[in-house]
Order: C-alpha cells, then structure tokens, then sequence
C-alpha cells in the first residue's frame, strides 16, 4: 500500500481526496492536515510515502513548506493546485523546489473522478520517483564542444518526449545544446495553461528560442516547440518543410498532449532525418512511437533508469528494443548533436 498524506487547508478538499483515494486497491490515506504546521508534525508521525500538497494556504504557503520539507525530510510530494495561469508560475517553482507533479484540484473544468484519477496515478510515479532535490546554478552549463556550423536547414529535427521529471529532464539538456540546434519539437505531460510559462521560463535559461507551439508553426533550427497542455502536436511536411499541427484527439495512455501521436508521426515524414529521445516518465507513452521512429531510420535515445527520476517512459522503450542508445541524462546533449542523423552537420558550433 502506498501510504497518502493529504494537505490542504479546505476541508471539502480533504474530506473528497481521502475518500476518492481509499477507494483505490493499492493507496491509503493515513492522514489529512489543514495546514503546513499540522503537516509538518503528521510528516514526523507517520511518515507517509507520498504527500499531496495544495500551495495556497494560511500561515504558510504550500512553497514554503514545500522547501522546508525537501531541505530537511525529504518526500515525494504532488501538488494538487488551482491550475490557472495566474497559478502556473508558482506550481513551476514547486516542480523546480522537487515536486514529482503538479495536477489540477476537482471545479468546473475538471470533474472529481477525473482529478482522483489523475492524481492516484500521479500518486503512483511518485512512490516510485527518485527524489532530485538539490539545486541548479543560474548560470547555464557550457554547451557541448563543437566545431562546424550546422547548415540552415528544415531537413533534420529533434522529437523529444518527457513526462514525471521531465520538466527538470528537459531544462538539463536544453541548457547544454547551442542556439543553432537542429529545428526541436517536444511533449511534456504538462496541464494546459502551464506550458507557455514553462516555454518562456526555458526560453530565458537556453542559448536558442524557445515557446509554446502554435499550429502550422514550422520546425527551424534554433527555434525549441512545447506542445501546448490538453493538445496533441503532430508534425506534417510541406514540401522541404516540417510544419506542426495541434488537435483535439481523444487522450492517448491517458495524455494530451502525448508523445506517441508526436513520434509516429516523426517516423511517417521525417524518418532518418530525425533523432528521437524519450526521457523519465512513468507509463509506456512514447515507447511505441520510438519504435517507430527507430524501424523509419531515426537515430533513437532513452535515458537510463540510474538518472531517470522514474524509468517508466524510458524503461519501456528499451523493454521494446526501440532505443539505439540508452545513456545518462549528461550524455544525452552530445549525443544528440553527435548523431549520425546530423551527418556532415554533426558538430555544432557553441553560442
């Protein structure tokens, strides 16, 4: 039994989250606290192995505790936010304080067996989830050593799918490559209203342009596209050029955005001229579509399980036989601009 700490300072809240999560086989709330104060001593007491969070709450906000818990008696935490855009810098600042996963409290757009859903599963990658709570440097890492320029072209791209951790994944190998990276398209399980923020934060830390994906924008070197929260991004081709495409299909593992529509699509009409890597995450998405991309002729990369905060994405694809290359989250940027797929472009020049 995973055993749930659930903080919030609203009793409705606690009272439908304890009873939506007991009703599931392998979770058990053992505790329910109206505040930080409360949680910190029920922490001690219980020792529970998950605990979800809200951030808006009296005498201490949820960041707050959230940093003192992770500096002193480190838990995986999900935060059970408000999931608006006034709200999405803060819960950002949570995944960046260690916070497994941000996941929108029951109202008008979600309805409660959604949000229990979500949040058991949510609940489940971070049983599983190695915490990563130390902090980075604001100073962004130097980039891979290069040497040739790489030419201004549509032809080759980068498809890169994420989901548990990713969100720090992804920063880590963004941060290393240089501003002419080859045109990059990219999926993180993330809530709608979070990805522009999480887009414009990147765009601030990484040597190329980074933003939200807008439909019909085309994939050009230096330029980093997010698939929007609660839409699903493909890639179409428009004669020597690559064009994304966002739509309102159905959930795929449970995903909008997902990482398979946006590999399988890759492989359909970009085949060997793409690399595909598909970093930590819990479930099975985007394993199929790398196979794909890999039987097209892509160059194709997973994370470890040593660095992957949870080796389910990944683990799954190697489980498949559809990553060429399974390395360390560090290894990943080089091997990236070392791919075969880059050819003579293969060594890029640093900012």
């Amino acid at each position: 039994m995973i055993r749930v700490l659930v903080v919030d300072d609203s009793a409705v809240v606690r009272k439908v989250l304890t009873q939506e999560l007991n009703k599931e086989p392998d979770i058990e709330v053992v505790g329910a606290a109206m505040d930080p104060y409360v949680a910190r001593e029920m922490v001690v007491k219980l020792d529970p192995d998950v605990i979800t969070l809200d951030l808006e709450m009296p005498r201490m906000d949820g960041l707050t505790f959230l940093q003192k818990l992770m500096r002193h008696y480190p838990k995986p935490v999900v935060v059970v936010s408000s999931l608006t855009p006034a709200n999405s810098p803060t819960a950002l600042r949570a995944l960046e304080l260690g916070a497994v996963e941000v996941i929108s409290k029951p109202g008008s757009a979600y309805t409660v067996p959604e949000v229990a859903g979500h949040l058991a599963r949510a609940i489940r990658a971070a049983a599983r989830a190695k915490l990563q709570v130390q902090r980075r440097s604001a100073e962004a890492p130097p980039p891979v050593e290069a040497t040739k320029l790489l030419q201004t072209t549509t032809h080759k791209l980068v498809a890169i799918g994420a989901s548990t951790g990713g969100t720090r994944a992804i920063e880590d190998v963004l941060r290393r490559l240089p501003a002419n990276v080859p045109g990059t398209v990219i999926v993180q399980h993330m809530p709608k209203n979070f990805t522009r923020p999480f887009a414009e934060r990147l765009d601030g830390l990484c040597r190329m342009e980074v933003r939200e994906a807008r439909d019909g924008d085309a994939v050009v070197p230096g330029v980093v596209l997010i698939a929007p929260g609660d839409r699903h991004m493909r890639l179409r081709r428009s004669g020597a050029r690559y064009l994304v495409t966002l739509h309102d299909d159905p959930p795929v593992h449970f995903q909008r955005p997902a990482v398979d529509p946006l590999f399988e699509s890759v492989a359909e009409v970009a085949g060997p001229n793409a690399i595909g890597v598909i970093l930590t995450g819990m479930g099975r998405d985007g394993a199929a579509g790398l196979l794909k991309m890999k039987e097209a002729g892509a160059h194709t990369i997973a994370q470890d399980e040593k660095t992957s905060v949870v080796w389910g994405m990944p683990g799954a694809a190697v489980e498949l036989g559809a990553a060429e290359d399974v390395l360390p989250l560090d290894r990943i940027p080089r091997a990236i601009l070392e791919s075969r797929v880059l050819g003579e472009q293969g060594a890029l020049a640093p900012a």
